[in-house]
């Protein structure tokens, strides 16, 4: 019997799980973010060591054979290098065979837990966005994921932002007018509208907050605003331009492929979901597009498997 570590490692929060080679889930466990970018290496250390003590806990000493940490902020060679100076010194990774140890970007990981192995597309829409695809030949291509700044289109911060800027167009009479005005006054208990800046730039607001009020588009979307529902198709056709990047840069079209979208956005109840499907399968018929059947940490887990030759 074989045992893996995966490791899923977000922005939020970290999970790890320990996995026989049946792909049997034997132990779990959750801490603080790992990304070592916006928290610093010794708390990404701390968080990592922290998961895998917590998913070994109720095992007799176990020999663990492999390991795949799929970690958000992990995009280039520079920050696997991080990485492995950061888990060098944790106890179970020392007892693993290099050649065993896994270290890639959460795309990768949303992508084999999502549709069950490695090849496909990820379309991941949560507060950011990223689309990730890899073919049989193992051939990836990535668009997106350049941050909440330069990119992160479809993403649920700038589905907020893109409400807040048409209140602000609509309130100045330079776009036209949209029940979002009323619908951000009311949620954030303001005033009047113009105290939107306020809250924005002297609250100490981060992406995650502002990106928190994407439901308020969404729900307008859904009673036929037509500004909202504006801003919606903008992001699915963010979305769908980047998904059909991935497929014309790495797969044959007419071949069979399947899309997983993951992250809250999917959730909107404007059928944000329904209208991404009905663009790609206007073009490309064979596409089928899926929901995540597992979990990241379990993609995790599959790749660590598939370095010892057990997926």
């Amino acid at each position: 019997m074989s045992y893996v570590l995966g490791i899923d490692g977000g922005g939020s929060k970290t999970v790890c799980v320990l996995m026989s080679d049946q792909r049997e889930i034997l132990g779990r466990g959750e801490a603080g973010s790992s990304n070592y970018q916006s928290v610093g290496i010794e708390a990404a250390k701390k968080s990592i060591e922290s998961v895998i003590n917590k998913a070994i806990i109720n095992t007799d000493n176990l020999q663990i054979d492999a390991i795949c940490l799929g970690l958000a902020g992990v995009g280039r060679s520079r920050d696997i290098e991080v990485v492995e100076k950061i888990i060098k010194d944790i106890p179970i990774i020392c007892n693993i065979k290099p050649e065993n140890i896994i270290i890639s970007h959460d795309a990768l990981i949303a992508l084999v837990g999502g549709i069950g192995n490695d090849v496909g597309i990820v379309v991941a829409a949560g507060t950011g966005s990223i689309v990730f695809g890899r073919n049989h030949q193992g051939e990836t291509k990535r668009v997106g994921g350049w941050g909440y700044i330069l990119g992160d289109e479809g993403g649920g911060y700038k589905i907020a932002v893109a409400g807040m800027q048409a209140v602000l167009k609509a309130y100045d009479g330079r776009a036209i007018s949209t029940s979002l005005v009323e619908d951000f006054q009311n949620y954030l208990d303001l005033n009047n509208i113009e105290e939107l800046v306020e809250v924005v730039y002297r609250r100490g607001w981060g992406v995650k907050e502002i990106a928190a009020l994407a439901p308020i588009v969404d729900n307008a979307a859904v009673l036929g605003d037509q500004v909202a529902n504006k801003i919606f198709d903008d992001a699915v056709e963010e979305l769908v331009k980047a998904t059909v990047t991935v497929i014309d840069g790495i797969f044959v079209k007419g071949d069979f492929l399947e899309v997983v979208t993951t992250g809250s956005v999917w959730k909107s109840k404007c059928k944000m979901w329904e209208r991404f499907v009905s663009c790609i399968n206007r073009d490309f018929s064979e596409v089928k597009v899926v929901f995540p059947r597992f979990e990241a940490v379990y993609g995790a887990g599959l790749l660590g498997l598939k370095c010892l030759g057990e997926e």
